[in-house]
């Protein structure tokens, strides 16, 4: 079974790139070569896509490749598949890493134990109901990545394959 995705690389610096290839061609198990263009949203920095198609888990494993560099900005999405939920994470340097379930629309669903948790901190007065919200649903991850996103309209997509 596979399912399919895509990997954001919203900014990194050019001394990373070369790194993040190979990184990333160590979960895909293909020779990766992504094509760089620059990011004007963070001058001095780059970004690429790409669209993979592999095993269940994918998302994750790229994710955990990627989360130890603190100056990369990234997203990983994964559709959902047959028994399986989809996977969204984002990534920036000032907030680390967001994970989120998501569903066949791409909509992101929360369990309900994590729904009981935020309203008992916001009952406690730790925090606003509004707060808790919006961090489970990574509000202030997407404040933070919407302008590499646009930054990055019309960049070329390339199809990888996880050879299995």
């Amino acid at each position: 079974m596979t399912t399919r995705g895509v990997l954001y690389i919203h900014s990194a610096p050019p001394a990373l790139c070369p790194h993040i290839e190979w990184a990333v061609a160590g979960v895909l198990g293909v020779r990766v070569s992504l094509d760089w263009i620059r990011q004007p949203a963070a001058p001095g920095t780059w970004r690429a896509e790409l669209s993979w198609q592999g095993e269940p888990g994918t998302a994750a494993k790229l994710a955990s490749a990627l989360r130890g560099w603190h100056l990369l900005r990234f997203e990983v999405t994964e559709e959902p598949s047959k028994g399986c939920e989809g996977e969204r994470y984002s990534s920036t340097p000032t907030l680390g890493l967001f994970h989120a379930v998501t569903g066949v629309h791409g909509d992101i669903l929360i369990p309900e134990n994590r729904l009981r948790a935020a309203m008992l901190r916001a009952a406690q007065g730790e925090t606003t109901l509004e707060e808790e919200l919006n961090l489970l649903l990574g509000k202030p991850w997407d404040d933070e990545l919407e302008p590499f996103r646009y930054a990055g309209d019309g960049a070329p997509v390339r199809w990888l394959h996880q050879v299995v």
